[in-house]
């Protein structure tokens, strides 16, 4: 459980505080626990400035310095600003997102937001949780977190793809696709979520005639396509990233593009630049396309605050989800009238569930002023945080490419439960 989890380590590390403190220590040269609850809360982030997914970084990144902006309006946390937030890129390589990590946690913050890639995040946890700082990620979706050993400081506000898979598994079936080729990059997201779409495909009936992982860091998918050519499909999934371009483009040239049999896609795949990036003197190609992912712009006040904040936003996907894990963070401080890690972070999962409704910083803090319980709705949605720090209901939407090639939201499915 994580909760009793973090109560052993609070006891573990107010033991050993002791200990130093009996032995004449007081200066540990590095990296842990982040201020110590000096009563000013410090953010870091660790997201994509550069690297295969730099288009989700300037929406998650805008969007943080957004919540930070409106907390600060409303007087802060404690009475007390947050300070600039702590820069780091996780640059689509471990090596670098380890760094970067590092430096961030060095700096003395109490959170850090991100990684964006679940991959990336589960590269950098260890060191994060590690060092009794809270982590919130708004775009990890990877299974693997839900019962990740963590300490009870890893949370996220993007749903899991245990939530993601059943929609996306929905949409294809009432296509009227039976035969379907699912192909997916080999990492933690690429697994997760083919297997999730996997499921709810079968047990709607479906007839999955492939499952396929390939190296994402390949330069030729020729053989992938010819894979899902030679499985007789009338639909394909297809779990990437950036490299997804590349996937789709063999897969046009194998006769197994979207004009030719359904093609799905997910979020990691979901972008305005997708169309151009696969055809850029047609991007017409990918036309007819559709996906799933976790709602980006159902708040349009919300939407249209951010942009006027940061108008040279393009995407907003996950932006939403980043905002909520800065606003829970702040709110669970709040609640526990510290910025220590170890104090605030066993609050987080109540601030969003439970309690009178509130839709700000402002409204909420109002409410704790007074000694009233908070379900903090976000501009994701209702959070309603399960035990593992995740929430335990997704909007998920449905989006599709249009003639043109253009991105348009279908419609928007509620999904809920875990596993």
């Amino acid at each position: 459980m994580r909760a009793s989890r973090l109560w052993r380590s609070a006891i573990f590390l107010s033991a050993t505080a002791l200990v130093v403190a009996a032995c004449g220590g007081g200066d540990d040269g590095g990296q842990g626990g982040g201020d110590g609850g000096d009563g000013v809360l410090n953010l870091g982030y660790v997201l994509p400035e550069t690297g295969q997914l730099a288009f989700l970084g300037p929406p998650q990144i805008q969007s943080a310095k957004f919540a930070i902006k409106n907390i600060n309006d409303a007087g802060g946390v404690l009475g007390q600003p947050i300070p600039e937030i702590v820069a780091g890129d996780e640059a689509g390589q471990e090596g670098v997102a380890v760094q970067s990590a590092d430096r961030v946690l060095s700096s003395g913050v109490d959170a850090i937001i991100g990684a964006a890639a679940s991959g990336m995040s589960l590269a950098i946890i260890d060191n994060i949780t590690g060092s009794g700082v809270v982590q919130c990620s708004g775009s990890n979706t990877a299974p693997t977190f839900t019962d990740y050993n963590d300490d009870g400081f890893y949370f996220r506000t993007a749903p899991s793809d245990a939530l993601q898979g059943p929609v996306l598994g929905k949409v294809i079936t009432e296509d009227g696709h039976n035969r379907v080729a699912l192909v997916a990059r080999a990492d933690d997201y690429g697994r997760g979520l083919m297997e999730a779409t996997k499921k709810a495909l079968e047990e709607q009936g479906a007839n999955v005639v492939l499952t396929q992982t390939y190296d994402p860091e390949a330069t030729n998918f020729d053989q992938l396509a010819q894979q899902v050519k030679n499985s007789r499909p009338d639909a394909a999934v297809v779990v990437a990233f950036e490299e997804g371009t590349q996937v789709m483009q063999s897969m046009i040239e194998a006769g197994v593009g979207p004009q030719q049999i359904g093609v799905y896609g997910a979020d990691g795949l979901r972008s305005e630049e997708l169309a151009k990036l696969v055809s850029p003197n047609d991007p017409s190609v990918i036309a007819g396309m559709k996906g799933t992912a976790p709602a980006s712009a159902e708040n349009q006040e919300y939407v249209n605050r951010l942009k006027e904040f940061a108008p040279n936003l393009t995407e907003l996907q996950f932006a939403p989800q980043v905002y909520d894990c800065v606003t829970i963070i702040a709110l669970a401080a709040e609640a526990a009238q510290s910025t220590d890690p170890a104090t605030f972070a066993p609050e987080i999962n109540g601030v969003t569930k439970g309690g009178e409704k509130c839709t700000s910083f402002e409204q909420c803090k109002g409410l704790l002023d007074q000694g009233t319980d908070i379900d903090y709705d976000g501009v994701s949605g209702p959070l309603d945080f399960v035990e593992q720090g995740e929430p335990g209901e997704a909007t998920i939407e449905v989006y599709r490419y249009n003639d043109s090639g253009q991105l348009e939201t279908v419609r928007t499915e509620k999904s809920s439960g875990n596993g």
